[in-house]
């Protein structure tokens, strides 16, 4: 027996098992990406919907590891409460095991009396034909859809060559007693057995991965029902190492959500770690000594994540609580203007989910410009150069986020999307720039502010009023196309065109009535020039409002 030559056949095929699984896993996320977020949206309150939704997610995209370090994406970027995520990693660990199943069926179709033409569409036989399909329309379309979906497809047909691969590698180890001696002591030392399992899941950051090498190991007779039973808690538990190491560096949510998923899984494989003690030890030690097959870790993995959802869930409660407390707390101020806040890398990889968090870092954007546009209003009516330099000060936090929020869009661009997420990108650039235009109109009439009182200008009360009416009609309008693109309604969008026509013809009023004044020797010239200056301020936000309202109406 040449243990080397097995040893490479046999990582030979788990790097085919990995790699199907990824750019299956890559295909089926931008194909459903948008899907995806639907699901994601029809969150309440509810944790059982949350379950639901988790389970639904991860079966779509075949890695719990995935759907958890989503969701903590989710969490650091204020899209999802940790409450929600509660419901989502519990639904995940159950949707990961439709892999387990997946891997199971040639097995279960072989214990079906089938014809030998029907033989070749098990997945066995599938591989190779999935494999050419699937290279075919990435290589051969030219549409981006039919690309992706070969991808899905070829990686489905790498996932089962990948395990059959492994299984043939492993055969020769039937005959090898050490190894067979190896799995009997997993099953005698459940410690043991548990920490095997975890080692073996944290190398390969795949849970479903290493359950597939178990299932190659258990086709050729090797592994023992009770030592598949403590392998498979430790998967679990490793499968947690990745989500928690994701939260790292993140907000105290965050960080609480990846350990929830870690006290989930620990909780869970203490529970029935005891109970299989109980029964391999006590109760039928013979059965712990039975060989399991294929389908047998299918069902082991199944019971255990849905029983310990069904025993855990009333008290998830307690687990957000204790997870908490674990997290302790922020690291870093996240009330600070200039950094961003639902800018997360982690869901780069989904990029319906990234576009929807870059909308809500430009609407806290748009907000921070709001508050700025009224204290400039609130400097130049009492000339108060405080107020103006807290203007300037908020000026640069807003200059640095639109900055973060820049490069995050590039980022965007940089993945490979679909024609309708780049003219959402497309368009998120044009109105960050309209965002980012406002807070330099706000500094604008700051500046203003500053020139009254070093030039000891003073506006007549007449133009002071003008300026006053306008200023809350601008605002109002700006503050209503922020609104629009924060909820998606179109009525309130409809609102801002008909409030910017408004601005428009008080704005051309104010100019009329303001050279009337000056021609009368009325004004002051100085006052007049920081009068008009402010009102093509003033009337430009409300041009940059209805660009915004636009981009609701066209549906971004």
């Amino acid at each position: 027996m040449n243990l080397g030559s097995i040893f490479v056949s046999f990582i030979g095929g788990l790097g085919l098992f990995l790699y199907g699984m990824h750019i299956m896993a890559d295909g089926i996320q931008k194909v459903a990406g948008s899907k995806m977020k639907s699901l994601l949206e029809s969150l309440t309150k509810s944790k059982l919907r949350g379950v639901l939704v988790g389970t639904a997610v991860t079966t779509i995209i075949q890695s719990s590891t995935a759907t958890t370090v989503m969701v903590i994406g989710f969490v650091n970027a204020g899209l999802m409460t940790l409450n929600q995520s509660v419901g989502v990693i519990m639904g995940a660990n159950i949707g990961t095991t439709i892999t387990s199943w997946i891997i199971a069926l040639d097995e279960i179709s072989s214990r079906v009396q089938i014809g030998a033409f029907i033989k070749y569409f098990t997945p066995s036989g599938m591989s190779p034909v999935l494999i050419a399909l699937g290279a075919c329309m990435v290589l051969f379309s030219k549409r981006e859809k039919v690309k992706q979906t070969g991808g899905i497809v070829a990686g489905f047909g790498l996932l089962f060559l990948g395990i059959g691969n492994m299984t043939e590698a492993a055969s020769p180890l039937r005959d090898w007693e050490a190894f067979r001696e190896m799995f009997i002591r997993f099953g005698s030392n459940p410690i043991l057995g548990v920490l095997t399992g975890a080692v073996v899941t944290a190398i390969v950051q795949s849970s479903s991965a290493s359950v597939g090498i178990l299932q190659s190991l258990a086709a050729i007779g090797m592994v023992p029902w009770n030592a598949a039973v403590y392998l498979i808690m430790g998967q679990n538990i490793g499968t947690c190492l990745t989500a928690v190491a994701s939260g790292l560096g993140a907000s105290k949510a965050a960080k609480a959500s990846s350990y929830i998923h870690l006290l989930f899984n620990v909780t869970g494989s203490i529970i029935f770690g005891l109970l299989s003690i109980i029964f391999f030890s006590f109760i039928n030690p013979q059965y712990g000594l039975k060989l399991i097959d294929m389908t047998g870790i299918g069902i082991v993995h199944s019971s255990f994540n849905i029983a310990n959802t069904i025993i855990l869930y009333p008290f998830s409660g307690f687990l957000v609580k204790i997870a908490e407390r674990m997290a302790g707390s922020d690291d870093k101020d996240i009330s600070e203007e200039s950094q961003p806040v639902h800018l997360d890398d982690r869901m780069l990889n989904t990029p319906a989910f990234a576009l929807e968090s870059s909308i809500k870092e430009i609407i806290r954007l748009g907000d921070m410009t709001v508050s700025n546009l009224r204290l400039s209003m609130e400097a130049l009516r009492t000339r108060n150069t405080d107020m103006a330099q807290q203007v300037f000060n908020r000026e640069k936090n807003i200059d640095a986020l639109e900055q973060a929020i820049t490069s995050y869009l590039v980022k965007i661009s940089g993945i490979h999307t679909d024609n309708e997420s780049n003219r959402r990108v497309a368009s998120l650039y044009h109105t960050l720039n309209d965002v980012e235009r406002v807070g330099d109109r706000a500094e604008n009439i700051a500046e203003l502010a500053e020139y009254m009182l070093d030039n000891e200008v003073e506006l007549s009360e007449f133009g002071q009023l003008g300026l006053e009416d306008i200023s809350d009609l601008v605002i109002d309008c700006y503050e209503k196309s922020i609104r629009a693109l924060e909820t998606g309604d179109r009525n309130l969008a409809r609102q801002v065109f008909r409030l910017e026509e408004k601005v428009d013809v008080m704005e051309k009023e104010l100019r009329t009535s303001h050279l009337n004044r000056l021609t009368n020797n009325e004004c002051n010239t100085r006052a007049g020039v920081v009068f008009l200056d402010t009102l093509t301020n003033l009337e430009r936000i409300s041009d940059h409002a209805e660009n915004i309202a636009e981009t609701v109406l066209e549906k971004v």
